[in-house]
């Protein structure tokens, strides 16, 4: 569904012929200089040079001056057929007299290469320039090679006998004249001739191989066949003419099909071409009274009459398609006057998705917003009096008009009702009248500029043979002198006036309507300048330019987004780059379209397809805020990856190479039409545009609408709560509900439900999602609520129905978790409604059980439903749930007959159990009675969770205590000794609690518990004595002396205990207080042996800390180095695969280098021997760092931060320098403090320079130094509460 349309028509040159007489005869090509030769009837050569590969550069600049030069020949010789020889550079003419002429232009030089007998009728080169055929006036075909030597010689017509040749130069020289050439495939395999039967006015097609010149293939005889034949470059086809039809034929020499070129009997077919993309078919009609190009394209098997140029008939023009430009098309005439016209194509699909396409006189119409019929098919025709030229379509809802300039300069409007109205056309054929004009020029471009104003440009045709064309812009006001009918196609009674009339002297390469502005439109003219006329006035629009012309121009209106005008100027030019306004923002664009899901029709996006088949929808609020480079770069191919996947929702890959956007259809429908080079229609729903219009259709309150979408491009249903948050919709639902009106899809809303929202997660890449829901969510989650409200908004909204219970029924099964209770609630009373046998009528309003619990079970799991139809103890609902549900009766039936004969809580409890609903299970069994109490309580130890349900529900004391010493156990047996000795003291069981106070190493429980079961003194002292021991095994000293001072009274042992806990104050405190002088010693002795030790670790402590920064900072520098080179090798992570970003990453984060520090690790703290000891076993546990790996470097600084001084070990130190003070060892305080001190703030200082140097990419050896970190952060450290252990009196200034 395209059109072809005239982009622009250039007079390339004006011939000034020698004589008055004169006519062109035949013309030859240079394709690598573009130049043009023509052989005049007064054997005169003319060369003249097309304009160069900018056609529109050569727009207002003079053409060359033709080269002139005479051909010497005898006076009855003259020049027949012309060609040029690209192997030789030069000329080769073939004159009537069979002389063989080569005539070098470079040189100027002409020399005779041959004669034939019979003169020379036509010359034809293979393609490749190899070989050259002639064909003689005498029917003779030769073929030679480009040294002029002669491979064959044959006749090309049939059986020729010796008698019919005539001989003798002048008879040869008088009947021979200008001819057909031979036709050569594109290959130059194979090349074909027409030739006539003998004694018969029938002709045949002969298909001839190229290098023996056999004769590979004859057509049958066909009468009328004219003497035209031309391959298809591509070799498919053999066109040739026979009877006003254009007949196409295989290699095989069968007829393939054919069409009618469709004019009167007084027409002709001459020059028949075809374009070097073998897709357009060329020839020249000639009438009575005027000669037409017309141009036809082939698409579903259907041929379409897509232009036709008129001339007049004493033109006789001729002409070629460009040899490399497939939509460049080069005409001269008798007189020399040669044109170039350039061509492009055209969607064929309007604005509004209404598709316009031209088929010679008619215009077949198919509004592809009602269907999409598969051209060439249509819903019905339009019927002008010759063929178009140039449309126009404005729509305004109801009204719709179609304005076409035809090929006799003439205009015909027709009027269209409603499109939705379209369909009661269906099948018919309107015949337009013309209009009234004043003069009568086929418009290149045409708009509309309001219902009745039409706005176009026209060639100036007032101008000499020496000037350059002009154009003319036109306003045309329209007026209709009949009543139509509303509702109907208005073909008649329109009249059009000329307005205003403005000369333009610029190249018109586009028209566009101004949507924002009433009579205005934009012109531009080539190299891309913007004019705008309004007003009847014509001025330049500074704003807005494109950097190159571009053929296809469209305006868009746009919302205001703070910009100058409300509208963007889209332009694509030869060279696949479309421009917005001034700046170019895609440089492989194939085409492009406009869409909008906006009610006052401002567009919304923007559809491109890449030259790559990748097709983008891009928000026109992108555009102007300036981001479609951050979102989409230059819209080039990326491969997708695991990395990049997100990528691969910006586009869409196009199945078919080389598809093209018709148009897009605009609203709720989100489709994109594209058409495949095959020719068939495709529609594409495009994600972002269907969200787009699904959140449109919320945000407007049009549930149905969007439901129904949703449904139609399977779009998740969760978008129609997601969109603006649940919350929102529970307000909304009853209007869901209302407007829906369709159980079914209601259904299906409620079964998509799903705890998660899918705009920001599934559908985040292709819509904006701003909502942010405030205050705080209720309770339940969001399928809950939501299906909440819906059966509420069912049971307001919609009458009783068994559609609406079954869905009733739905939101139920669909609740997390399924509320299946409450509907097996609601199904057993429609059963009861069954089994009373009433005639109530309501009755008809509900579904019938068996189909109800069937619709459950199709929702539920089977074994769920059976389960929820147990726990509402209803044996026999529960059956039947069974026997639905194809379960066997073998497993079930004996299980419900068994419960069926217990009493009703036992029967309960049992079913209770089954369900694992112990809280129940447990009530029921209670409530049964004292006789099941062993059974209660066997579920509470199966259950321990119950246990204090348990204590609630039982009264009797016995019972109770029971029930505490049985838990007690429980929390024994589980190793919660606290829990259980309290438990056991609840129960009066003193024994048992004592035990499980022993057990947890709770000597005050135990003791206090002994005192209660009221021991003896001995007795309580051996207890004493054994807990005594138990901590001194378990490695609490300071407790067990506590023990031995309080309740042994053995004083020595005691502070011999808090000795070995390092208790130095509270040892020296109980010697002093027994003035035992030996105890004193012991204290003394041991606090200067451990301060002794303690300075001894922290100066090792010290050392250590050094080594291991030092090791660190080389690894530190290392890594740095190996990095760089990395960077340097540019071996980037960015450019690698998945897997190997990952192991590069982890590997590169923690890489190392092999050093020379030390492997020995050492202890954590330096607090006391007993806590070196621990740090010591801990840093033996988590290995060595082994020098090289890749966690060395963090290892290392994880080490330094171990070697902290802890809590503990600093409450030990402070005491133990009390201690020493007390006992008079004031220098051993004083030392232990100060190693104490260097080495807690070595290793703050330690820590802090290896974090900097982390942070860092260059270690500097003068700025990492462990000095000047001690000396920066002394002062700030001291004040610190982990330096509160330090004495006043001790710290060094």
């Amino acid at each position: 569904m395209k059109n072809l349309k005239l982009s622009f028509e250039l007079i390339s040159s004006n011939i000034q012929l020698q004589s008055p007489n004169e006519a062109i005869r035949c013309t030859a090509f240079d394709i690598e200089q573009n130049r043009f030769f023509f052989a005049s009837s007064a054997n005169f050569i003319y060369s003249t040079n097309l304009p160069s590969s900018n056609i529109e550069e050569s727009w207002g600049k003079q053409s060359p001056t033709p080269l002139i030069e005479a051909v010497d020949l005898d006076a009855d010789d003259s020049i027949t057929s012309l060609e040029y020889l690209m192997e030789k550079e030069a000329l080769i003419i073939g004159t009537s007299s069979g002389v063989l002429l080569l005539y070098n232009v470079e040189d100027n030089v002409m020399e005779v290469v041959g004669k034939v007998e019979g003169g020379v009728k036509s010359l034809s080169p293979s393609p490749d320039g190899d070989l050259l055929c002639v064909i003689t006036g005498i029917g003779q075909m030769l073929v030679m090679t480009h040294d002029w030597d002669l491979l064959y010689e044959t006749s090309v017509e049939d059986n020729i006998e010796e008698a019919d040749l005539v001989s003798g130069d002048q008879c040869l020289q008088s009947e021979c004249s200008p001819g057909i050439p031979a036709t050569w495939r594109g290959d130059g395999k194979f090349f074909a001739t027409i030739s006539s039967v003998q004694n018969s006015l029938q002709k045949k097609l002969k298909v001839w191989e190229r290098d023996t010149g056999n004769l590979h293939s004859v057509s049958e005889p066909k009468s009328s066949m004219g003497e035209i034949v031309e391959w298809m470059p591509s070799g498919a086809k053999i066109a040739t003419v026979c009877d006003q039809k254009i007949v196409f034929f295989e290699k095989n020499g069968l007829e393939r099909n054919s069409f009618s070129v469709g004019e009167g009997i007084d027409a002709t077919i001459e020059n028949l071409k075809w374009n070097c993309n073998s897709d357009l078919l060329a020839a020249i009609v000639r009438r009575e009274t005027y000669d037409a190009l017309k141009i036809w394209f082939f698409s579903n098997n259907h041929w379409y009459l897509k232009q036709e140029i008129r001339h007049s008939k004493q033109d006789g023009v001729r002409f070629m398609w460009d040899p490399v430009k497939p939509l460049n098309l080069i005409s001269w005439t008798l007189e020399g006057l040669v044109k170039i016209y350039n061509f492009i194509w055209i969607t064929a699909v309007t604005e509004n998705s209404v598709a316009l396409v031209v088929d010679g006189s008619k215009v077949l119409v198919t509004p592809l917003s009602l269907t999409l019929i598969p051209p060439p098919m249509y819903l019905f025709e339009l019927q002008f009096p010759c063929s178009v030229r140039e449309m126009a379509f404005w729509s305004n809802n109801s009204k719709n008009c179609l304005a076409a300039s035809l090929a006799d300069g003439s205009l015909s409007v027709v009027e269209l009702p409603s499109v939705d109205t379209w369909e009661e056309l269906e099948g018919e054929v309107f015949c337009a009248e013309l209009c009234i004009t004043e003069d009568l020029t086929p418009f290149l471009h045409l708009t509309w500029l309001d219902s009745h104003v039409l706005f176009g440009a026209t060639l100036d045709t007032s101008y000499n043979t020496n000037e350059l064309s002009k154009y003319c812009l036109q306003e045309l006001e329209l007026a209709c002198s009949e009543d139509h009918i509303p509702g109907s196609v208005a073909c008649s009674g329109f009249d059009a006036k000329v307005v205003n009339k403005l000369a333009f002297e610029r190249m018109v390469i586009g028209i566009a309507s101004n949507p924002i502005k009433k009579r205005s439109a934009f012109v531009q003219s080539n190299g891309g300048n913007i004019y705008e006329y309004a007003g009847s006035s014509l001025h330049e629009h500074s704003g807005l330019r494109f950097s190159s012309s571009c053929p296809w121009m469209s305006v868009a209106p746009i919302e205001d987004f703070g910009i100058s005008d409300p509208f963007l100027i889209f332009g694509l030019d030869n060279n696949s780059r479309l421009h917005v306004n001034q700046k170019a923002v895609c440089n492989n664009c194939s085409s492009f379209s406009l869409y909008s899901n906006s009610t006052n029709q401002v567009m919304t996006h923007l559809i491109l397809v890449t030259k790559q088949d990748f097709l983008f929808v891009v928000e026109i609020q992108d555009i102007v805020l300036g981001q479609m480079e951050a979102k989409y770069g230059n819209f080039v191919p990326v491969v997708i990856t695991k990395k990049n996947a997100e990528e691969g929702k910006k586009f869409i890959q196009i199945w078919e190479k080389g598809s093209k956007i018709l148009g897009a259809v605009h609203g709720d429908e989100s489709a994109v039409i594209i058409q495949t080079t095959r020719g068939n229609l495709e529609s594409i729903y495009p994600r972002k545009l269907v969200l787009e219009s699904i959140v449109n259709a919320l945000v407007q309150g049009r549930y149905k609408d969007a439901l129904l979408m949703v449904r139609r491009h399977r779009i998740d249903f969760n978008v129609i709560v997601d969109h603006g948050g649940w919350q929102a919709f529970l307000q909304l639902a009853p209007e869901f509900v209302r407007q829906a009106d369709n159980l079914s899809h209601i259904t299906d809303f409620v079964c998509s439900l799903k705890n998660e929202n899918v705009m920001e997660a599934l559908y985040k890449n292709y819509i904006s999602y701003t909502n942010v829901e405030t205050g705080k969510e209720s309770s339940d989650s969001k399928v809950n609520s939501v299906l909440l409200a819906v059966r509420k908004a069912l049971e307001e909204q919609i009458a009783e129905s068994p559609a609406r219970e079954l869905c009733i029924l739905t939101t139920l099964a669909r609740s997390d978790p399924p509320l299946l209770e409450e509907a097996l609630e609601r199904v057993k009373l429609i059963r009861e409604m069954e089994l009373s046998d009433s005639h109530d009528p309501k009755r008809k309003l509900f579904p019938s059980a068996e189909e109800s619990l069937k619709h459950l079970l199709w929702l539920s799991e089977t074994e769920a439903v059976y389960e929820a139809a147990l726990g509402l103890y209803d044996l026999n609902l529960a059956a039947i749930v069974a026997l639905n549900s194809q379960q066997d009766p073998k497993e079930f039936l004996p299980f419900l007959q068994e419960l069926e004969v217990l009493p009703s809580l036992i029967m309960r409890y049992r079913i209770d159990l089954k369900l694992k609903r112990y809280e129940k299970a447990l009530r029921h069994i209670v409530a049964a009675g004292d006789t099941y109490f062993e059974d209660c309580i066997n579920l509470m130890k199966n259950n321990p969770q119950l246990f204090p349900l348990g204590l609630q529900l039982l009264t009797d004391p016995i019972r109770r205590r029971q029930v505490c010493e049985a838990w007690g156990d429980h929390l024994s047996h589980i190793k919660c000794f606290e829990d259980a000795a309290t438990t056991y003291l609840c129960c009066s069981s003193l024994e048992k609690a004592l035990k499980a106070y022993r057990s947890s190493n709770n000597w005050g429980g135990v003791l206090t518990v002994a005192g209660l079961i009221k021991l003896g003194k001995e007795e309580i002292m051996q207890l004493a004595h054994d807990l005594c021991e138990e901590l001194q095994t378990i490695g609490k000293p300071s407790e067990a002396a506590k023990i031995a001072l309080d309740y042994c009274g053995d004083v020595k042992n005691g502070i011999t205990l808090l000795i070995t806990a390092r208790e130095w104050e509270e040892a020296l405190r109980i010697a002093l207080m027994h003035r035992n002088e030996d105890l004193i010693s012991d204290v003394k002795i041991g606090a200067g042996e451990c301060a002794t030790i303690m300075i001894t670790e922290y100066e090792e402590g010290l050392e250590k800390i050094g080594k291991y920064l030092t090791r660190y900072l080389a690894v530190r520098q290392r890594r740095l180095l190996l990095a760089a080179k990395l960077q340097a090798d540019e071996r980037s992570i960015n450019e690698l695969d998945d897997d190997t970003v990952s192991e590069a990453s982890s590997s590169f984060s923690g890489m190392s280098a092999y050093t020379t520090g030390s492997r020995k690790s050492s202890a954590a703290s330096m607090s006391s021997s007993a806590t070196s000891k621990r740090g010591l076993r801990r840093q033996k546990k988590r290995g060595k760092i082994r020098a090289g790996s890749p966690d060395e470097e963090m290892a290392l600084v994880d080490h330094l931060k171990g070697m902290s001084l802890a809590s503990g070990a600093a409450r030990e130190l402070k005491s133990l320098l009390a201690c020493l003070v007390m006992i008079g060892k004031e220098d051993i305080a004083r030392k232990l403090q100060r190693v104490g001190e260097n080495f807690q703030l070595s290793q703050k200082a330690a820590v802090k320079l290896a974090e900097d140097a982390m942070a860092c990419d260059i270690v500097d050896e003068h700025v990492f130094v462990l000095e000047l970190y001690i000396k920066k952060l002394r002062n700030e450290l001291l004040q610190s509460e982990e330096f509160s252990w330090q004495s006043k009196v001790f710290v060094t200034p």
